[in-house]
């Protein structure tokens, strides 16, 4: 993460950091998921219904990464951050459900079982990244998962716009808040550091489910 030391330098508070991490690290640079796959051509619906279900695979259950860092942070104006952003995703959860539903069956695809396994595999790794004693790395990933579900939800409003699934509003909070919670969480430089180290942690996970998305779609589409 050396380009966040130069960051550092410059005096940016945790916040900035997180959302620098998360920029660097997360979905949005993922040539999948910036790319016209999930929106223009024949296969964008089965794409689309693909990267629904397994984001409902990964984030659809509860508790998930918010809620297991909720119980490990004792900073009493994270932990309302915390409690607020697991309010909020109650109703994400709700959406991403109704969404499985409207795009029926998860799309036949060679391999299918080994995704399912990689899939769960993630998932088990974020419920101990949001597990992790050490302090300030579960909080860091929640902040994470906030910042990269923010170009998340756009892709889940289309799918929802096209399979005719009214869309609710999300509630996680905007860019600012979230960085004003980090700034406020991070004080400490060790703190910092793990909230950091959780934070990357979490958008390489992202990374890591685009990366098996694209590959899918791949083995789709040489069927």
């Amino acid at each position: 993460m050396a380009s966040l030391s130069v960051v550092k330098a410059s005096g940016a508070g945790t916040g900035v950091l997180l959302s620098a991490c998360v920029a660097e690290h997360g979905s949005l640079t993922h040539p999948y998921f910036a790319g016209r796959a999930l929106s223009e051509g024949a296969e964008a619906l089965r794409n689309l219904a693909d990267a629904i279900h397994f984001l409902g695979a990964l984030h659809g259950r509860h508790p998930g990464v918010v809620d297991h860092a909720a119980g490990r942070t004792a900073d009493p104006a994270a932990r309302m951050w915390l409690f607020a952003a697991g309010e909020a995703l109650i109703a994400e959860r709700r959406f991403l459900s109704r969404l499985a539903v409207a795009a029926g069956p998860v799309p036949s695809t060679p391999g299918g079982s080994a995704s399912e396994t990689a899939v769960n595999g993630q998932r088990s790794a974020l419920a101990t990244l949001a597990q992790s004693d050490r302090k300030g790395c579960a909080l860091g990933a929640a902040f994470a998962f906030a910042l990269d579900w923010a170009p998340l939800r756009p892709i889940l409003d289309d799918a929802a716009t096209r399979l005719g699934v009214d869309i609710p509003p999300c509630e996680l909070g905007s860019s600012r808040e979230i960085e004003d919670a980090a700034n406020n969480a991070g004080t400490d430089a060790s703190v910092e550091r793990a909230m950091l180290f959780g934070a990357q942690q979490l958008a390489l996970q992202h990374r890591g489910l685009w990366d098996l998305l694209e590959a899918r779609a791949q083995a789709r589409a040489a069927a």
